[in-house]
C-alpha cells in the first residue's frame, strides 16, 4: 500500500497542475463571454462570475452604433483570401521541393522560417512603403499579401514534411496506369495530404483573423478596417465601454470556436505528421 502512495501523489499533482493550466487558459475567455452578456450598469459595480440577468444590449449597441458588420466582412475577405493564396503556393512549393531536382532546394526550405526571426512590425513598414509605390496602399489586397508573407513559410514547412512521407512509387504507379503528373498529383497525392492542407488553412486563417499590426499599418480608411483595428477605435480617451468591447471580442472568437470544434482532429494530425521528416 505504501508503494502506491507516491504514484497516487504524482497523479494528484499532475491533475492539479493540469486543472490550474486549464483554468488559467480558459478563464479569460469565459470572463469575456460573461461580460458580454451582462447589464452595462453591473459591469462596473459588481463582480459576477455568472450573469444575474442575461442581456443582448451590448451586442445590439455594438452592431447599431459602430461599423462592426463592415469590419467583420473585411476580416472574412482578408482571412479567406490569405487561406486560398497560402494553400495554393504552399502546396506547389512543397511539392516542387520534394519531387523535382534543382539546385538550392535545400536552401529554400532552410530559409523558409527566417521570416519568423523578425517581429511583424519590422516587416510591415517596408511592405507598406512598397504598397504605396505600386498603388496598393489602404487596400484589402495589401493585407492578404502581408499575411501570406507570414503564413506561407510555415505552410511550406508543414507540407514539405507530408510530401516527404508519401512514396514516389504511389505517383509512379498512377502514371504507369495512364495518369499525367498533374492528374496523379491531384487524384493521388493531394488526398493523402488533406490533414496537412487543413492544418495550413487553419493556421493561415488564425494568423489573418487575429492580426493587428499589419492591419494597423496597411489600412488607414474606416471602410477597410478589420476587426482587431476596428475594436481598437472604440477605446476612447475618457470612456471605455467594456460591454461592447467584450461583445465584439466574443463575436471575433466565435468563428474560431466553430472551426476548432469541427477541424481540431485534422489540425492535431497535421501538426504531428508534418513535424516528422521522411
Amino acid at each position: 500500500m505504501r508503494a502506491n502512495f507516491p504514484k497516487l501523489g504524482s497523479k494528484l499533482g499532475y491533475g492539479a497542475l493540469l486543472a490550474l493550466t486549464v483554468i488559467y487558459s480558459v478563464f479569460p475567455i469565459y470572463w469575456m463571454i460573461n461580460t458580454s452578456f451582462r447589464e452595462p450598469s453591473t459591469i462596473y459595480t459588481a463582480i459576477e462570475f455568472f450573469p444575474s440577468a442575461f442581456t443582448w444590449e451590448n451586442f445590439s449597441t455594438l452592431l447599431e452604433l459602430t461599423d462592426y458588420p463592415t469590419w467583420f466582412a473585411n476580416s472574412v475577405i482578408v482571412a479567406l483570401g490569405t487561406v486560398a493564396v497560402t494553400i495554393v503556393l504552399s502546396v506547389l512549393i512543397a511539392y516542387a521541393v520534394t519531387r523535382l531536382q534543382f539546385r538550392g532546394k535545400t536552401l529554400v526550405i532552410g530559409t523558409m522560417l527566417y521570416a519568423y526571426m523578425f517581429p511583424p512590425l519590422l516587416l510591415a513598414i517596408p511592405l507598406a512603403t512598397l504598397f504605396v509605390r505600386i498603388g496598393l496602399s489602404d487596400t484589402l489586397l495589401s493585407l492578404v499579401i502581408s499575411h501570406t508573407t507570414l503564413a506561407l513559410p510555415l505552410g511550406v514547412w508543414l507540407l514539405w514534411g507530408f510530401f516527404k512521407q508519401i512514396p514516389h512509387d504511389v505517383e509512379e504507379a498512377a502514371m504507369v496506369d495512364g495518369c499525367s503528373r498533374l492528374r496523379a498529383f491531384v487524384l493521388v497525392v493531394l488526398p493523402l495530404t488533406l490533414p496537412g492542407i487543413v492544418t495550413v488553412a487553419i493556421f493561415a486563417f488564425l494568423l489573418s483573423w487575429t492580426d493587428y499590426v499589419f492591419a494597423l499599418v496597411m489600412v488607414s480608411s474606416d471602410v477597410n478596417k478589420t476587426l482587431p483595428v476596428g475594436l481598437d477605435t472604440m477605446v476612447g480617451l475618457y470612456e471605455l465601454r467594456w460591454g461592447e468591447l467584450m461583445a465584439g471580442s466574443t463575436l471575433i472568437a466565435l468563428p474560431l470556436f466553430v472551426m476548432f470544434t469541427f477541424l481540431s482532429r485534422f489540425f492535431i494530425r497535421g501538426l504531428a505528421a508534418g513535424a516528422v521528416k521522411g
